[in-house]
């Protein structure tokens, strides 16, 4: 099977259903920014600190799925075709919550803004992070003009504040000092 088909060579693709849009579609910036989060998220699973028997990779990856299928329904604007989507994971911002209070429990106390960095899996949590808030104002910018379902922008936001707690836990983790941000004088 070829992997390319020429189709988008006059700078628009298909959605999920046929429909022809430009590339640079505000739907396709919206989903296209969550396979730029996506592959982030590939990049932390890769770090060192995951392994197959973490249960950390586990919940990555399982957040990664999610993040799919986020984009598996903003590529989709023919209902005929969204019943075919598997469901949102709306049920994932309540757990997301349970986690991150779980794991802050053992955080020291956030006195400072974070620099990101003192470690390259704290790093990528940082790139997760804002890959996700990028996300997350792509969407918000699709809703302006185009229904989105609902669920997705709690999820995201969620998911961003995740990734800032998990890059504190790195840090204990790895026995890594946090770096605060000292604004220059």
């Amino acid at each position: 099977m070829r992997i390319y088909t020429r189709t988008g060579d006059d700078g628009t693709t298909s959605l999920f259903g046929g429909q022809r849009v430009d590339k640079d579609d505000m739907r396709i910036e919206a989903y296209g920014t969550l396979d730029e989060l996506n592959t982030a998220m590939g990049t932390l699973c890769s770090s060192d600190g995951f392994s197959e028997d973490n249960s950390g990779l586990k919940w990555l990856q399982k957040l990664q799925s999610d993040v799919f299928t986020l984009g598996s329904h903003l590529a989709t604007t023919d209902d005929s075709m969204a019943k075919h989507l598997p469901d949102l994971p709306e049920k994932r911002v309540d757990e997301m919550e349970v986690w991150m209070d779980r794991i802050s429990q053992s955080l020291p106390e956030l006195k400072n803004f974070l620099l990101p960095g003192g470690h390259p899996a704290i790093s990528a949590c940082h790139a997760c992070r804002v890959t996700c808030r990028k996300a997350e104002r792509r969407v918000i910018t699709l809703a302006r003009h185009a229904e989105v379902p609902d669920g997705i922008l709690p999820y995201l936001n969620r998911l961003s504040d995740v990734f800032f707690v998990w890059s504190r836990q790195l840090h204990v983790q790895f026995s890594v000092d946090e770096i605060p941000w000292k604004p220059n004088k």
